[in-house]
């Protein structure tokens, strides 16, 4: 049998693999046909190209290359540098952007490259100096409310979890609640959406020195042209977190006040999701924090990853092609497909629907958990992840929600009469799923029943769904 080029590529290199490892080889080969043959629905992944894929195999993993473009702390790093400047290039044309760091290894990351690129702009203090001669392990709260302090007691102001915000912008289990003095806004109950003047209130009376903007499941665009106006007005730096939005910025179906890039003095993302290109994260800034900026490695980064910088560099090629434009266009005209399907079907649709890329559905209508929700569509093929609705009664690990996404489904194909379709696969798993209970009797919030039968049925549906629209259709492992 003849194979094309990509076919050739990856069938050789799970042969290189295999002759090492082989059970890692079949688990690639397992991950490819669990994905081809899935309803992907998690808003946060997507597929990237082949070539995207294969740049981030090669000799570029074996090098360090510590500093930035034409500053390394290690000779040999000629080629990296070119990489390296060619995904800071795209990414400051595509997203008209002034400077780009592309060396962040992931979202939380870049998070971490602009808090302390605005700390380090914006204060001075012998705190950091002292911090560094211990282990931030070591630290107890009484030493963090203290450098906290000593730093003028750093205040910042974010989405709430529930509401939709990520945990990296402030709160407690991460890193960024022990660097700041953490407040959230929310959503107006009645609507699910943000309301300004109460952002603007708060700000008022907490006086962070960040406001973030961004989310990770608020499925409505936000006004940067307003937070922007409201971080000026109490001397914020205004940041945005784009990372599940990034394609839709870049594929300009965000412009004007939804665009980010023009109203905040920094902007970090991830290089996946609606980007479509390899896990990573990037930071993109106004001139003047550019140089703080680029000192995210050693601040707080360890050695580039110049692997997957070559695969940015590619992705973001890819996504200034004409085409992307049309590909993030369709993301939500299939997501908003997706959300009236639900709609007619008698689903609860947090904020009624969806303008961007992820519907987010309360599940407590179906009598279930989010976490009993997600397993029970685990079982019939259809791949999701359980989320917090604002006010959850279940928490953040049981959840009242489910979080789902069109880039990946759009990425292969499926169009708006598919996305009705897939409706109708999740609300017959969901009004079919009923709660469990513990030994003693209890009502459990992780037990289900679901027919299997029925889940096998609904499975060979979805795979059936997805025939017409094979997953890399190029690569024959055979």
């Amino acid at each position: 049998m003849s194979h094309n080029a990509e076919s050739t590529a990856f069938r050789s290199a799970l042969e290189v693999i295999r002759a090492v490892e082989p059970r890692v080889a079949d688990a690639i080969g397992a991950e490819l046909t669990d994905q081809r043959e899935s309803l992907k629905l998690i808003a946060s992944e997507n597929y990237a190209s082949p070539a995207t894929l294969l740049a981030m195999g090669n000799w570029f993993s074996d090098k360090y290359a510590e500093g930035t473009v034409g500053r390394r702390f290690y000779a040999g790093c000629q080629n990296v540098d070119t990489v390296e400047a060619l995904a800071a290039e795209h990414a400051r044309e595509l997203f008209g952007a002034a400077h780009a760091y592309v060396q962040p290894h992931s979202g939380i990351d870049a998070n971490l490259v602009a808090f302390w690129a605005v700390l380090a702009d914006r204060v001075e203090s012998p705190a950091l100096k002292k911090a560094q001669v211990r282990q931030v392990n070591d630290l107890t709260e009484a030493d963090w409310f203290a450098l906290r302090r000593e730093l003028g007691n750093q205040r910042m102001l974010g989405m709430s979890l529930d509401a939709g915000g990520h945990l990296t912008h402030g709160f407690r289990p991460n890193i960024s609640g022990k660097m700041f003095d953490q407040r959230s806004y929310g959503t107006d109950l009645a609507t699910g959406l943000i309301d300004y003047d109460r952002v603007a209130e708060a700000a008022r009376e907490f006086k962070p020195l960040i406001l973030v903007g961004g989310y990770s499941a608020y499925p409505r665009k936000v006004n940067f042209r307003i937070l922007r106006e409201i971080a000026d007005s109490v001397g914020a730096t205004f940041m945005v977190d784009m990372a599940h939005f990034a394609g839709l910025v870049a594929g300009k179906v965000f412009t004007g006040d939804f665009d980010p890039v023009p109203h905040a003095h920094i902007v970090t993302t991830t290089t996946h999701k609606s980007l479509r290109g390899p896990r990573g994260g990037m930071v993109l800034c106004q001139p003047e924090l550019a140089d703080q900026v680029d000192r995210g490695c050693p601040m707080v980064l360890g050695g580039p990853l110049p692997h997957v910088m070559a695969a940015k560099a590619v992705a973001l090629a890819e996504a200034r092609r004409p085409d992307f434009a049309d590909y993030a266009q369709r993301i939500v005209d299939n997501a908003q497909a997706l959300a009236e399907g639900l709609l007619r079907r008698g689903a609860t649709l947090v904020t009624g629907g969806t303008d961007n890329h992820l519907v987010l559905i309360d599940v407590s209508g179906y009598g279930l958990t989010g976490r009993q929700a997600e397993q029970a569509l685990l079982d019939s093929g259809i791949v999701t992840n359980r989320n917090s609705v604002p006010q959850d009664p279940n928490g953040a690990w049981y959840t009242s929600g489910i979080r789902i996404g069109t880039p990946a489904l759009t990425t292969r194909g499926l169009g708006t009469a598919e996305m009705d379709q897939t409706a109708e696969l999740i609300h017959t798993v969901l009004t079919h799923t009923t709660a469990g209970a513990n030994a003693d009797g209890t009502p459990s919030k992780a037990k289900y029943t679901l027919d299997a039968d029925l889940a096998d049925k609904i499975a060979r549906q979805a795979t059936d769904l997805l025939a017409p629209h094979p997953l890399y259709p190029a690569i024959d492992l055979a």
